[in-house]
């Protein structure tokens, strides 16, 4: 079992790809623009997709990969969508409407769509197959939401902990204390520069993420994602003057982080 980065950028730009990663072959867990760089047979393998959020840096490649595997997935199931009803709502009324994009939950046809929109709660463990993933809050300017995708009940690494975009957040700690962490994916979107931007638009800089990494039970694997385009030296600047005891690098595109 593994964890693919497709994308771990805030935005775009050369080669700077938005959220998205792929866990095994089948399972998109955000659909940014990474996702793009899979060829057409990857994607075709796509059976479910996780959604922290209704943003589009996170879910704009939907649509885009429902409209190319139409043809390559004929007499399959739909791929399931999972989200929360907020965000599944904001798909629905926003994107799939037929005006920024066509109805793939009833494309083809309604009785076999490419897409099925299938709701979630925070605390739910979704399991797929053997994979275990429950879903952790997020604190954010949506409704929205982290993930944290558990191995086999012995794994040697611990649980991959993605916070999803999200601003300070006790919940996400509380959850977190006691459990095994093999990786923890934690946004920091601004530098402490801009961090009043930070604070209003529910984002980490990297004074917050020292907080809130204060808040782990003992030292981890810690990976940045989500730093703007030609943010990365300076974020990570930022980050390494916080003399933290945890293990942080940014993370890259390509990067494969193992679970079991």
């Amino acid at each position: 079992m593994q964890i693919r980065v497709l994308g771990c950028s805030g935005s775009i730009g050369g080669t700077s790809r938005t959220t998205a990663f792929l866990l095994d072959h089948d399972v998109l867990i955000d659909a940014g623009t990474g996702v793009g760089d899979l060829t057409l047979e990857e994607l075709s393998e796509i059976d479910h997709i996780l959604i922290s959020h209704s943003h589009l840096d996170h879910v704009l490649s939907i649509g885009l990969l429902a409209d190319s595997v139409m043809r390559t997935r004929k007499n399959r199931v739909p791929i399931q969508v999972h989200a929360l009803p907020a965000t599944i709502e904001a798909l629905r009324t926003h994107i799939f409407n037929g005006v920024i994009w066509p109805d793939f939950t009833r494309l083809p046809s309604a009785e076999a769509p490419m897409l099925q929109l299938v709701p979630f709660e925070i605390g739910q463990t979704i399991t797929l197959g053997e994979r275990r993933i429950e879903v952790l809050p997020a604190e954010h300017t949506v409704p929205a939401v982290g993930f944290a995708v558990h191995g086999a009940p012995v794994a040697r690494r611990g649980a991959f902990i993605y916070t999803g975009d999200t601003g300070p957040n006790p919940a996400l700690w509380t959850r977190l204390h006691g459990m095994r962490i093999g990786a923890l994916v934690i946004e920091t979107a601004f530098s402490d520069e801009e961090r009043q931007l930070a604070r209003v638009s529910r984002h980490l800089c990297p004074a917050a993420l020292g907080q809130e990494l204060a808040r782990l039970d003992s030292p981890t694997t810690v990976f940045i994602t989500h730093i703007k385009p030609g943010e990365v030296d300076a974020v990570m600047s930022e980050i390494a003057a916080l003399n933290s005891p945890h293990r942080i690098k940014a993370l890259t595109p390509g990067q494969v982080i193992p679970i079991d």
